[in-house]
């Protein structure tokens, strides 16, 4: 019998029956190492399944490398997407999970990551090999290997600007890392790949990766297709990125007469630690539902980057923007007997559950957009980003930088309000959260979910309405439910917000993306109907209204 980790989603007996069955389901939601052969795969590897005795289950593939095992050759389980079953909770070892996955190890290594969660680095080392098998410099070790060889099979990135792209220190921790994941050295890799190991550089960077100047236009630049599970509703993903494109950070691109609006490529502003780069994502070849295969689908993204050394947070920021670690299957199966999201999911395959590319924008952005349409929120939000972005936006990407929150906390409310053209109560809300998110008050991925909801609730005019938006978009909560939503409650038939909280019970731990099915439906209805779906708004009763 294996060794058991408690993250892991089944027992030894119900992992080894869907390893036996070769269940793609369970695909990045644990690993089989096989002792008799040193290897780890994924559970739906076709390779002949050893016996019981030679299995031991993991619940990362760094575990797996931990334990001494490689990754498998036929089934790459190295090329999964990520999962977001560690988003479902809310304590220690999650929250180190999802800061590690954001590059917490690589912007601060792990006195930084275990000062964030107010415990001391030997806890946070304990917590994690005990429940994961794995410390927090294997899980991003692992996390820069996979990130390094996506890069060596899908880019001509030298060998040397793979490294430098991937976060490694050096070329020597590249080469060691990559050969105890993989068995294989750089070089082998990039043969196997038909990649030729001198190949040259990205555009705009020499070997060493240094940054342009600021007199250059050139940028280094990188095109990847990134890997989420089939199916992905492109589409409706669009569609929800155009609907609340910011000014001067987001750009929609028109349809021509060879490419149809719903196709053309869309470009973001993404903040990563060099400044500010640009995501432009070809939605044209991301094929339509009905035609994706099962298995994994790639979206191609390419990004304009101030330094190599930016790929991989960029690539975090659009993964989180697309939700390209959602699980499609998990969740038609977690609805499918449900009368009310089972018929929604069934017709609405791959919908997902886009996710803020910043915090803090988000939030600022999400209390200008209160009791307003869409349009009138767009038109707010670009007055704010006009107004107070930081500098180092790059005119020649088309974009401003972040909006700086301690600009906006430094203004009266008298100011906010003449020059956002806004009411005296919206401003001193939008003043109050700028305060707060200056003071400390973190918002992000690797937060402390209750003490960010009490945080926000305690500021004058933000509700519950706007602490569950910002716990889904932000906080990266795929639970988060704003029940008092005047659309959710309609596309319920209920009348108020604990009889949404009722009627959501069995929906746990996916209230969020039941909430993003239910406000597509109702909206799609009413736009067929000739009706303007303004956008989802609090009632009129809560303290959301400024």
């Amino acid at each position: 019998m294996s060794t058991q980790f408690a993250a892991l989603p089944l027992s030894f007996d119900a992992c080894y029956r869907a390893a036996s069955g070769r269940d793609r389901r369970w695909d990045g939601r644990f690993y089989l190492g096989v002792t008799s052969t040193g290897i780890y795969c994924r559970p739906s590897c076709p390779a002949r399944k050893p016996k019981p005795a030679n299995c031991r289950f993991f619940p990362s593939a760094a575990a797996c490398v931990a334990a001494g095992f490689r990754a498998c050759k036929r089934c790459r389980p190295d090329a999964l997407p990520g999962s977001r079953d560690w988003d479902h909770r809310s304590d220690l070892v999650a929250r180190a999970v999802r800061g590690i996955r954001d590059g917490a190890i690589d912007a601060g290594g792990v006195t930084g990551l275990a000062s964030s969660l107010a415990v001391s680095e030997r806890h946070l080392r304990r917590i994690l090999l005990d429940e994961i098998g794995a410390t927090p410099i294997q899980l991003a070790r692992t996390r820069r290997a996979h990130a390094a060889r996506i890069l060596i099979e899908q880019t001509d990135l030298s060998l040397t600007d793979v490294a430098f792209a991937a976060g490694f220190g050096s070329v020597r921790q590249f080469g060691d890392t990559m050969r105890d994941e993989f068995g294989m050295a750089p070089s082998a890799i990039a043969r196997r790949a038909g990649q030729d190991a001198q190949a040259g550089g990205a555009t705009g960077t020499g070997g060493d990766g240094e940054r342009p100047g600021p007199e250059s236009r050139e940028w280094p630049t990188v095109t990847l297709r990134l890997q989420t599970r089939a199916p992905f509703d492109a589409q409706a993903t669009r569609s929800f990125l155009a609907a609340h494109a910011i000014p001067g950070r987001d750009m929609i691109g028109a349809g021509t007469a060879d490419l149809p609006s719903t196709a053309a490529p869309t470009s973001h502003a993404i903040d990563v630690p060099g400044g500010t780069a640009r995501a432009t994502i070809s939605w044209a070849d991301v094929p339509a539902v009905a035609e994706q295969e099962p298995g994994t689908l790639g979206i191609p993204v390419t990004l304009a980057l101030p330094s190599l050394a930016d790929t991989m947070p960029a690539i975090q920021v659009v993964r989180r923007m697309l939700d390209l670690d959602a699980d499609p299957a998990q969740l038609a199966e977690a609805f499918a007997g449900d009368p009310i999201l089972g018929p929604l999911v069934a017709a609405r395959p791959g919908l997902r559950l886009p996710g803020a590319r910043d915090p803090h924008e988000f939030a600022l952005a999400t209390v200008l957009g209160q009791q307003v349409s869409l349009a009138a929120a767009r038109t707010l939000q670009g007055r704010l980003v006009a107004e107070f972005a930081e500098p180092g936006g790059h005119a020649e990407l088309g974009f401003s930088g972040r909006v700086d929150a301690s600009r906006i906390a430094a203004e009266t409310p008298e100011s906010l309000q003449s020059t956002l053209r806004i009411t005296g109560a919206r401003a001193a809300t939008l003043r109050g959260l700028a305060g707060a998110l200056e003071r400390g008050l973190d918002i992000g991925q690797g937060a402390d979910r209750e003490r960010a909801r009490a945080e926000l609730i305690a500021l004058r005019g933000i509700g519950p309405w706007t602490v569950e938006l910002i716990a889904m978009r932000a906080l990266g909560d795929p639970d988060a439910y704003p029940a008092g939503d005047l659309i959710l409650r309609r596309a319920l038939g209920v009348a108020g917000a604990k009889a949404a909280e009722a009627a959501a019970e069995a929906w746990r731990p996916f209230r969020g993306y039941a909430t993003q099915y239910l406000w597509a439906d109702f909206l799609a209805h009413a736009a067929a109907g000739g009706a303007s779906p303004a956008t989802s708004n609090p009632p009129k009763d809560t303290k959301d209204t400024p």
